[in-house]
């Protein structure tokens, strides 16, 4: 019965210590799950706090960029008025075969805002590197049909003044113009990292998520193997229990029975005594841990 007992307990603490070990690996695997999943949610919320930042830079750059388009139109509105007043001029001094000439030709204000127009969808529109090159081929054609007509209305006096007016309202919009462009890029360059950082941002936070998951069933798993280990551990200890009743028990009894022999042996040889045999040493002792004597 007893080794029936010793052998069921240390089948039980060997399970036992397989729950334990296979709880401390869940454990340490919910862990590092954990360690992963913070990394990619720190990683996470540093990307959107990037997304934010380029978000703000494009918004800036976009309110420059109109705050820019606003002067620049303002300036080529200046210009085109004085061409107006250039044109109306030599419309005035025009006559016979010059007039008729100057008929034909399309005037500056006109051409100015085709340039305008053009430029304008050179900044908003996407286009190929091939189509970008014929459009600024066309403004370069433009501007030097505008500058042909300013040689000839510098040979009018009272032209001349206006022109020279113009053309410095001009130099300041293509000045705002090439800003506006520059502004315009940087916009666009900080959308798209905003763009960017968002999807790393989405990307992140999946990764972070299945990481959460197998958190979660890693730490399940540990938990469940810890219940089993415990309750190995109080199944260990109701043997233990049992074992040390019955060992307690046995060794009772092999005591009753080791009194009664030495008892028996005692009596034996205390009537050997009594018949006047000699006794020795050890018999005396016998004798006395009997206490017959």
């Amino acid at each position: 019965m007893t080794e029936d007992l010793v052998a069921k307990r240390k089948t039980l603490l060997e399970e036992s210590e397989e729950h334990k070990t296979k709880r401390n690996e869940l454990n340490a695997q919910a862990s590092q799950f954990a360690r992963e999943r913070n990394e990619l949610n720190n990683a996470t919320r540093q990307y959107v706090e990037d997304a934010q930042k380029n978000k703000e830079l494009r918004d800036q750059n976009n309110n420059e960029v109109q705050a820019l388009k606003e002067q620049r139109n303002e300036l080529n509105d200046k210009a085109n008025a004085l061409f107006e007043e250039i044109d109306a001029l030599r419309g005035d001094a025009g006559s016979g075969a010059a007039a008729a000439s100057h008929e034909k030709k399309t005037s500056a204000k006109d051409i100015l805002r085709q340039i305008e127009s053009l430029e304008e969808r050179q900044q908003t529109e996407v286009m190929t590197t091939e189509k970008e090159r014929e459009l600024v081929d066309k403004i370069k054609q433009l501007r030097s049909e505008v500058k042909e007509q300013e040689v000839e209305h510098e040979q009018n006096k009272e032209v001349r003044g206006r022109l020279i007016e113009a053309r410095e309202f001009r130099k300041q919009a293509s000045a705002l113009h090439a800003d506006v462009t520059e502004k315009a890029e940087l916009a666009q360059k900080h959308h798209d990292l905003m763009v960017e950082c968002y999807r790393k941002a989405d990307k992140s936070r999946e990764g972070a998520d299945a990481k959460h998951k197998q958190f979660v069933e890693a730490q399940e798993a540990a938990d469940s193997e810890h219940k089993a280990f415990l309750e190995c551990q109080k199944n260990l200890r109701d043997y233990d229990k049992v074992l040390t009743g019955m060992r307690s028990k046995q060794k009772k009894v092999k005591t009753v029975k080791e009194n009664k022999s030495a008892r028996k042996e005692a009596e034996t040889i205390f009537n050997a005594f009594k018949s006047g045999e000699k006794l020795t040493t050890e018999d005396l002792l016998k004798l006395q841990r009997s206490k017959l004597i």
